[in-house]
């Protein structure tokens, strides 16, 4: 795959001598790993969005707190940027290294320190995987209701960093709606309480702010999140449909009906075709759309429930309605659809993963928007998403081989996500924006908003150097790519700082 990364960051880095760096980190905290080979770099170069590489000057490897803490000290005296890093798994380059900065790399801290049944809490450690804390739960009938598909690999930190959701988001929330207390370190080293395990917290709701703050703000070095009683059972229903636009429709029907689904998917035909090639779950391959759709809690419920949803459905145009006859099948509707980004991966060789959030009633109108997309580029676009929450994952597939396929992915990229904006809608709803989507942020916020964004960020990390060039684009950046009004050659309230 070609190597293709904007390394222009909204303000110079200065260059700092390698061996210096290092010699004055080693001394700054005694036994910490630090990788500074060039072979041993390389495996840190990208995160889950593999088209952005750049080698890290350094990789931090913490094994203890006060490692953690001597490292973001000494990089603020230093003057060196810091980029934070879990598992890697993010799809917007949020955890991108710089080439003149450290990467902290947080996996090793992959301790659940505690599982308290009564009070349906866990205390764990930013390393550990999501799905570790459900079946650490799992003995006690619990478990922890986000499951990215990627849940398997994912760690609890990243999930914070980018307020991470799921399949079954639509009904529990994001993350940010399962952590009651986060602990971070800032990059003066200062170690601070976010929330709390009880109901209400002092103060002001900085554990809000925490998620989804993509490493801006602070290193996370311990979580406590909710966890959720397994439900008595859980029914899915697969719906096919010869249109798309009717399945979109189907979407914004079931919640009309006062029907909140565990879990509410949506695919389209391409991405059909490549889930029931790769797994065998048993997808209708004609159907020009499917939807999953979930109901769990007290049996009695959920089949009353399912009975209104499949009205809901056949009223809505469904050709076909299967309902999972036991839990093995349904287990395996899901396989397919949490799996969809790999088995699409089989079709191309290479795809970029779109993630914008649009509401519900637009869906069969940004849907016909990114086919019309698709086919000015010439490039198949292949639909995965949250419809419940209008969460959509845009699958675009290209060859990087090609000579300008890759500018051409991205830039239909962007288009997808500026007609999220114009749907009412906003550029990401649980991957971060990253390097990724800093141009669209221009689109979606007004330069009051971006100075506020800039604002909270120069309170927690004045020297900017906490994940620098990410997330928050420069108003300067903004006029550059043509989504801010510019009067008289001047940028609004030229008065105020440009961060």
């Amino acid at each position: 795959m070609n190597i293709h990364y904007d390394a222009r960051l909204d303000g110079e880095l200065p260059r700092r001598d390698k061996a210096e760096v290092l010699a004055a980190l080693q001394q700054a905290a005694p036994g910490l790993t630090l990788l500074h080979r060039e072979e041993d770099l390389h495996p840190f170069e990208c995160d889950g969005l593999a088209a952005y590489r750049v080698l890290p000057m350094l990789v931090a490897l913490p094994e203890t707190l006060d490692q953690v803490e001597a490292l973001l000290k000494g990089c603020r005296e230093l003057g060196v940027p810091v980029v934070t890093r879990g598992a890697g798994t993010g799809l917007s380059g949020g955890a991108l290294p710089l080439e003149q900065g450290v990467l902290l790399v947080m996996s090793r801290f992959n301790r659940i320190l505690d599982v308290d049944p009564d009070a349906r809490t866990a205390r764990v450690q930013p390393g550990v995987r999501n799905l570790a804390i459900s079946e650490a739960a799992a003995p006690h009938g619990l478990y922890y209701a986000p499951d990215p598909s990627s849940q398997i690999a994912c760690s609890i930190g990243g999930n914070v960093a980018e307020n991470a959701g799921g399949v079954h988001c639509l009904k529990y929330g994001l993350t940010v709606h399962n952590v009651m207390k986060v602990e971070i370190i800032t990059i003066e080293g200062e170690r601070l309480t976010l929330g709390s395990e009880a109901l209400d917290a002092p103060g002001f709701d900085l554990l809000a702010l925490i998620n989804g703050s993509e490493g801006m703000l602070g290193v996370v070095t311990e979580i406590t999140v909710k966890l959720l009683p397994k439900p008595e059972t859980a029914k899915v229903l697969m719906a096919s449909f010869d249109d798309v636009g009717k399945a979109g429709r189907a979407v914004g029907d079931i919640i009309a009906a006062g029907i909140v689904p565990g879990g509410l998917e949506m695919m389209d035909n391409l991405a059909i075709r490549a889930a029931e090639d790769f797994i065998h779950a048993g997808y209708p391959v004609e159907a020009q759309a499917i939807l999953l759709c979930e109901l769990d809690g007290v049996e009695a419920d959920v089949d009353d429930d399912c009975d209104r949803v499949r009205q809901v459905l056949e009223a809505a145009g469904a050709t076909d309605i299967q309902q999972a006859r036991d839990e093995a099948e349904r287990a395996l509707f899901w396989a397919g659809r949490k799996n969809a980004f790999p088995a699409v991966g089989r079709m191309s060789p290479d795809y970029y993963c779109m993630d914008g959030t649009i509401p519900r009633r637009e869906l069969p109108r940004v849907l016909q928007g990114i086919s019309d997309l698709s086919d000015a580029y010439g490039l198949k676009v292949a639909n995965v998403f949250h419809a419940g929450d209008g969460n959509m994952h845009p699958l675009i597939l290209f060859d990087a081989n090609r000579e300008g396929e890759l500018e051409q992915a991205e830039e239909l990229g962007g288009k997808i996500l500026e007609l999220c904006v114009e749907a009412g809608g906003s550029i990401t709803g649980e991957h971060g924006v990253g390097r990724e989507k800093i141009n669209q942020m221009c689109a979606q916020f007004s330069p009051d908003e971006l100075t506020t964004f800039h604002a909270v960020k120069a309170a927690f990390d004045p020297e900017r150097l906490l994940n620098p060039g990410k997330n928050i684009p420069t108003l300067a950046r903004c006029a550059e790519f043509g989504a801010m009004h510019v009067h008289g050659g001047e940028l609004p309230h030229p008065e105020l700082p440009r961060f």
